[in-house]
């Protein structure tokens, strides 16, 4: 006889608050056959900043690590086998420790961060390792895809959509305003703001060392990044030439370079955290996903912004400090024209970017993210910030974080 008392309720868990607690990465290498990581393994890299964290923070039992997400583009060869067990494995975790694989391009470390994040909020897991790897001289972007005929057949994306150069041409064509000159003068900006961060400490403690075997040159140690060219000058790269378009506007200059690298966080419940000991750098507010036109995928971040800040109900006047990853120079541009923000707003990017420091697709996520949890030390006057990026195939995304060491009497200065 089927039993007539009343069933239990189900516990459904409240909301918690979800936060950064802290962000490595290795050093970046430019992808060619000899750069610094060209023999060395993706996920190694991967391992190299997971292990970090876990070195850096004592107080968190491995144990209480609830899932490991690890992003990577092109998902095969060394960035195959569901990276986020398989490096959870290699890192020393336990083997109580699951993972998994996640892929949105350029915004995957992004979402690893934003989905284990809902899974931390609703009450699901309290600690979670995130972060995205690409080795890019292993795994050239788009190497060996297949992309459906149907494409281009039915017309579903414009035939240059796939080409994330020309995409950014396309965003030079459809708005004027947004010259060779400015994305010139903005691809020199970023290599000096790279530089004067770099000379002033604050590149350095977020950099995980990596020990290289080179089979000509033995055993060596990567401590810094390799793109970056600190001497550029708008003179200098004025000639450069237009690889994705004859007589157009995008030049090495004002394009991220090819690169390797890794990058990791750990993410918590405030309370986790506090229980914990652990530190709490930032606390994620709202995030927000966006599509638009393949062709024109540098327009991502803006809808996306937008619909971060309705969620949090905020405005942009709001945001004190942007980190917007620099694919190319022009996107940013674009962004900041949406925004009615200045090219020279000392709010954007103050450490660079990615024109000078590189973009490993999958990591870059968290590299934003790690850079502006060290800005907001740096600012207790500023209560918000935010990490934005375009995507692959037409896409945007962005996460907007409050500063735990806001001080309202410092803003009010």
């Amino acid at each position: 006889m089927p039993s007539t008392s009343r069933p239990a309720d189900a516990r459904v868990p409240a909301a918690r608050r979800v936060v950064f607690v802290d962000g490595v990465r290795t050093p970046f290498g430019r992808a060619r056959k000899d750069g610094l990581y060209a023999h060395t393994r993706a996920d190694d890299l991967a391992v190299r900043t997971v292990r970090e964290l876990l070195r850096r923070h004592p107080q968190l039992p491995p144990e209480r690590v609830d899932d490991v997400a690890l992003a990577a583009t092109t998902q095969q060869g060394d960035q195959g086998l569901t990276l986020g067990r398989t490096v959870a494995m290699l890192a020393g975790l336990p083997a109580t420790v699951p993972g998994f694989a996640i892929d949105r391009m350029c915004a995957g470390a992004m979402t690893a961060v934003t989905t284990t994040a809902a899974a931390i909020g609703f009450g699901a897991q309290d600690v979670t390792v995130a972060g995205g790897v690409e080795h890019m001289g292993h795994h050239p972007m788009g190497f060996d895809a297949d992309p459906n005929p149907r494409f281009l057949a039915e017309r579903i994306v414009a035939a240059d959509a796939l080409n994330m150069g020309v995409t950014a041409e396309n965003l030079h064509d459809r708005f004027p305003a947004l010259t060779r000159e400015r994305a010139d003068a903005y691809g020199v900006a970023s290599q000096q703001k790279y530089a004067a961060a770099l000379a002033s400490g604050r590149i350095e403690p977020d950099l995980v060392p990596v020990a290289l075997r080179d089979p000509e040159h033995g055993w060596g140690l990567a401590t810094a990044d390799e793109p970056p060219r600190p001497g550029t000058t708008v003179a200098g790269i004025a000639g450069l030439p237009t690889p994705f378009r004859a007589g157009g506007r995008v030049t090495a200059g004002t394009s991220a370079p090819l690169t390797d690298g890794a990058a990791s966080c750990l993410l918590a419940a405030e309370d986790v955290a506090l229980e914990l000991g652990l530190p709490v750098r930032m606390r994620m507010v709202s995030f927000a996903y966006a599509g638009v036109e393949p062709e024109v995928m540098g327009l991502g971040p803006v809808p996306a912004t937008h619909k971060a800040l309705e969620r949090a109900g905020l405005s942009i006047d709001d945001i004190g400090l942007f980190e917007i990853n620099e694919a190319f120079a022009v996107q940013v541009l674009s962004f900041l024209d949406a925004f009615g923000i200045a090219d020279d707003d000392p709010r954007v990017n103050p450490y660079g970017g990615a024109i000078a420091v590189g973009h490993p697709l999958a990591s870059s996520g968290v590299r934003l993210m790690t850079q502006l949890a060290r800005q907001f030390e740096e600012h207790p006057e500023v209560r918000y910030g935010i990490t934005t990026m375009c995507v692959g195939l037409g896409q945007g995304g962005t996460v907007i974080w409050e500063n735990p060491a806001y001080d309202a009497e410092e803003a009010a200065r």
